[in-house]
């Protein structure tokens, strides 16, 4: 029998009693335990017993109905249809005397008969009377054949305890047996009776957890599995964690008769530990653990028995240590589920709010305290709000920004002051927009109309706007910040306004011409005015002129070398640091337009960290993009990964996202490292699907230039997939609606280039020859070796020939930088972030090479494109170089393509001499090389080491071994 696994001992000591007192010599029994370890099991069998060897047996079970009259429990058990001693009168009687020796002369007689066991069950419920009859009939049973089988409750509980049954008797009247949880082997049997042998052991764990071994819970949940689970037990089955999945609740009944018989003050121990788990802190001045002075504080009882109660439950598995808190709780959540079964949601709440003021009391940590703040529901006091809003503050510099939110909604649900519900709600929606685009537009709406002062109002409509321009409201965006009144009195408040509107206009076109020309009027706008007056409109502002001339880089009206020579003086201009981010951001995308790499990335980490812009900031964005789109620039496209998946999108297409600037540039890195799976996952969630036309960005503006750099990566995705015509739709499209409702410049998107590719290749040369020229001609116009080395590429490919050769061989000594002072290091591809654009260049002149009958001549390039392949890890770009070197004839395809074993004869030499200090100059005399020729040599041997300057040529050359070459991004 299940119930009895383990209790062989006390079988054996059954027998051996009831044989003694067959033979004429009686004597007490008792079997003692906590709750559910199977007593009562016990009791059965002794009855079992001694009804088979012939006994009388008399039985019964002590409640706590009958406790309050005296000696019941004996009367119906010796005497019950004769019903003996109903007739007296108590006051005769007080002490019960008669009726007890009735009862005792009853047992004599009975006993005459034949050998009596007498078993009485959960004696800890009798009555007083009754206790004190069975303790003297133990004491005079040694002359008579009769066996007293009492089973007793024994457990620590939080209320003080009675002295035990057999407390006053003689060693030699009694024999104990205590009784304790199922060890494993047993437990498991029970469970494999269920399930079979073939149980998981993760199922029989559980099992085993939630039950503690306790025969009672053990057997009780699994007649409840054996119902709602018969297939349980199967590799990766779970067990469940709430009573709601364990109909029809055999368990929870058995753990409410656990709680119930171990009294009232125990279960609310119980049940307020279940509630508030985790919560343990520091020990208090009689070196009690914190979790028993927070247990004892909020249900009243003592510390020390709490101490007891919770190290006894420890020791019997009912409760098991917590490795991490440091605290002690339930051995498993479905246990501890129904513990809490039936607590009333308002005895929860009262629990978390005692608990939240002891810990206040004691000096817990403000989100300790919040902890349960947020379980009482709304307390209605001003320190209630206050520690939440503490709280917020302490997840938000722990980088816990989901607690942190759910701190100010909490906070929120407290009376504030209106200023500082305002300043909670800014933050919350701050918050909020992480996870949702356009979310905390509500709050800030109210937020905006609980602000006072201009300042804050000004900063909270900015914030509104940033969250509505998210959403593809522009307009009301600028409604909002045009509804602010005072601004004009506040100069610095009156820019910041303006440069927010410029940001907020990009995505419409008739804004968009509004707005700069306010930035037109704005006093000291002009070219020529960076930190002189501005006339009566006093000062003229840095800020307003970067964003003009963003405007005016955009629209391919200024050069790039005029841009950045403004900039170096724009940049150096006093700005006050409310509208400072707008000119970071601003003058960062405009250095990173320029191929000024390493400048557009300080500028972008100045406005981030140096002025802490929040995400609903206007310049947040425009700083995030400046980041990503100079990590794709050097060819870093596992940053640029890295950039987009921090910023929340789902580069895995995992789940939806916004087709933006974040988006087109993930899937861009995707494509050029071969991953194009995954890159139609993210274009599909984004763009609905890559090989179709679905829509870009629902509910945004066609003329925004994040769509259009979407629509421009979903080109190249397609075009790598063979999908030429999907390709050429993107980027035609690309020029039908480019920002302001212009057709984009090469410095926002190259999508001429990238169509005249595809025109191209369907087939189609003269409208390939107008678009590249056309890219060409604007090309030209900015002037960066990026811009113009990309159009001189496409263009020499389309025109092919003598001339399509002399334009890619521009292309790449363009892209590969200028050449060199004598004796100085060359700006090699990879110092300029040129190395994306150099590739492919070489790749094309060595196309065209080898197309005009010059393959020998192609093979230096291809393997050129190879090495900066393999360190940017452009897959499919390194795949088509060595295909080209196979197709022409190139041996020993498996050299390596980076290390010193990478390099030519002639490159050992050049490199050996200039690591001994020698100029180019120099180099070229002793060679009797051209002085172009070394600088070539030394800029291909810098790529293949992977360095940037001369003097780490040395170090290189003995550190790299031809077997430990460096791969993408210079790792090992």
């Amino acid at each position: 029998m299940a119930s009895l696994f383990e209790r062989a001992d006390a079988l054996a000591l059954l027998a051996s009693e009831a044989q003694r007192a067959r033979a004429g010599s009686g004597r007490l029994l008792l079997f003692r335990g906590p709750t559910g370890t199977g007593r009562s099991a016990l009791l059965r069998a002794a009855i079992r017993h001694g009804a088979d060897h012939g006994m009388q047996v008399l039985t019964v079970s002590c409640s706590p109905e009958e406790s309050g009259e005296p000696l019941a429990p004996l009367r119906t058990m010796l005497c019950p249809a004769a019903g003996c001693g109903q007739d007296d009168d108590a006051v005769t009687d007080p002490d019960h005397r008669r009726h007890a020796d009735r009862l005792w002369r009853l047992l004599c007689s009975r006993a005459a008969d034949a050998p009596l066991l007498l078993a009485v069950d959960d004696v800890h419920l009798a009555d007083h009377a009754s206790r004190r009859w069975l303790l003297d009939a133990a004491r005079r049973l040694a002359p008579l054949p009769v066996l007293m089988v009492v089973t007793e409750r024994v457990q620590y509980d939080v209320t003080p305890p009675t002295p035990g049954f057999s407390h006053g008797l003689a060693p030699s009247l009694v024999r104990v047996h205590t009784c304790g949880p199922l060890g494993r082997p047993a437990a498991e049997s029970m469970v494999h009776d269920v399930f079979g042998p073939d149980t998981d052991p993760a199922w029989t764990d559980g099992c085993i957890a939630a039950s503690a071994g306790h025969p009672l819970l053990l057997r009780a949940l699994l007649d409840d599995l054996r119902v709602v689970a018969p297939d349980g037990g199967r590799a990766g089955s779970a067990l469940p964690d709430t009573c709601a999945d364990l109909y029809p609740g055999a368990f929870v009944a058995a753990v409410t008769w656990w709680l119930d018989s171990a009294g009232h003050e125990t279960a609310t121990v119980a049940r307020t530990l279940a509630e508030v788990k985790g919560c343990a802190g520091r020990a208090d001045e009689r070196d009690v653990p914190g979790r028993e002075c927070l247990l004892a504080a909020v249900t009243g009882s003592g510390p020390a028995r709490v101490l007891g109660w919770t190290t006894a439950m420890t020791r019997l598995g009912l409760l098991r240590p917590d490795p991490v808190q440091g605290d002690v709780r339930f051995a498993h959540p479905l246990l501890r589920d129904a513990v809490l079964d039936g607590w009333s949601h308002e005895r929860r709440e009262a629990a978390h709010r005692a608990a939240a003021d002891f810990r206040y009391r004691r000096g817990d940590s403000a989100e300790e305290v919040a902890g349960h703040l947020l379980r009482t529901g709304p307390v209605g006091m001003p320190r209630s709000a206050a520690t939440l809003l503490d709280a917020a503050a302490e997840a938000t510099r722990a980088g816990r920004t989901g607690d942190a939110a759910d701190y100010l909604r909490g906070a929120l649900d407290e009376p504030l002051a209106p200023e500082r519900r305002a300043e909670a709600l800014v933050e919350l929606a701050t918050l909020e927009s992480a996870t949702e685009p356009s979310g905390g537009i509500p709050r800030l709406t109210e937020a905006l109309r609980l602000q006072v002062l201009p300042r804050d109002r000004a900063l909270t409509a900015i914030a509104l706007g940033t969250a509505l321009t998210r959403r593809g409201e522009s307009r009301a965006a600028l409604d909002v910040l045009r509804g602010l009144d005072g601004m004009r009195e506040d100069p610095v408040l009156a820019r910041t306004v303006l440069a927010a509107s410029a940001l907020f206009a990009e995505r419409d076109a008739g804004l968009r011409r509004t707005v700069h020309a306010g930035l037109e009027a704005e006093p000291g706008t002009g070219p020529d005015t960076a930190g002189k007056d501005g006339g009566a409109g006093g000062p003229s502002s840095p800020t307003v002129q970067v964003l003009r001339l963003r405007y005016e880089a955009a629209a391919g009206l200024v050069t790039a070398e005029e841009a950045l020579r403004r900039l170096r003086s724009l940049t150096t201009t006093p700005e006050d640091p409310l509208p400072a981010p707008y000119l970071l951001g601003a003058a960062a995308c405009v250095a990173q337009w320029a191929d000024a790499l390493d400048w557009a990335d300080q500028l972008a980490a100045a406005g981030l960290a140096g002025h802490r812009v929040s995400p609903l900031h206007p310049a947040h964005d425009l700083l995030l993009h400046v980041r990503i789109d100079t990590a794709a620039a050097r060819g870093d496209f596992a940053r640029v990964l890295t950039y987009a998946e921090e910023n929340g999108l789902p580069v895995d297409g995992a789940g939806p996202a916004v087709a933006g600037n974040l988006a087109a540039q993930a899937v861009l890195a995707l494509v050029r490292t071969d991953r194009l799976a995954e890159a139609r996952r993210l274009a599909d969630c984004v763009g609905g699907g890559s090989g179709g036309g679905g829509g870009v960005g629902v509910g945004r503006a066609v003329d925004d230039w994040e769509v259009g750099r979407f629509r421009y990566a979903r080109g190249v995705l397609r075009a790598a997939s063979g999908d030429r015509h999907g390709a050429l739709a993107d980027f035609l499209e690309c020029g039908r609606h480019g920002p302001g409702g212009e057709p984009a410049g090469p410095v926002i998107t190259p999508w001429r280039s990238a169509a005249a590719e595809v025109q191209w290749a369907l087939g189609r040369p003269r409208e390939a020859l107008a678009l590249a020229e056309e890219e060409h001609r604007l090309a030209l116009e900015w002037g960066t070796p990026r811009v113009v080395g990309r159009a001189l590429r496409v263009l020499g490919e389309v025109t092919g020939g003598r001339r399509g050769l002399a334009l890619t061989e521009q292309a790449v000594e363009l892209l590969r930088g200028d050449p060199p002072a004598p004796g100085a290091v060359p700006e090699a591809g990879s110092g300029s972030g040129l190395e994306l654009e150099l590739a492919p260049a070489l790749v094309s002149h060595g196309r065209l090479l080898t197309a005009a009958g010059h393959p020998r001549r192609a093979r230096p390039l291809l393997r050129e494109a190879s090495v900066i392949a393999e360190r940017l890890g452009a897959a499919g770009l390194l795949t088509l170089t060595q295909d080209m070197l196979r197709v022409g004839g190139a041996r020993n395809g498996s050299a390596p393509l980076t290390g010193e074993a990478s390099l030519t004869g002639s490159e050992r030499r050049v490199a050996a001499l200039a690591a001994d200090g020698r100029t180019n100059a120099e180099i070229s005399d002793l060679l009797h090389l051209a002085r172009r020729t070394v600088e070539t040599h030394l800029t291909s041997t810098y790529r293949k080491l992977g360095i940037h300057r001369r003097a780490d040529l040395a170090g290189a050359m003995t550190a790299t071994s031809p077997h430990r070459r460096p791969g993408p991004f210079g790792t090992p």
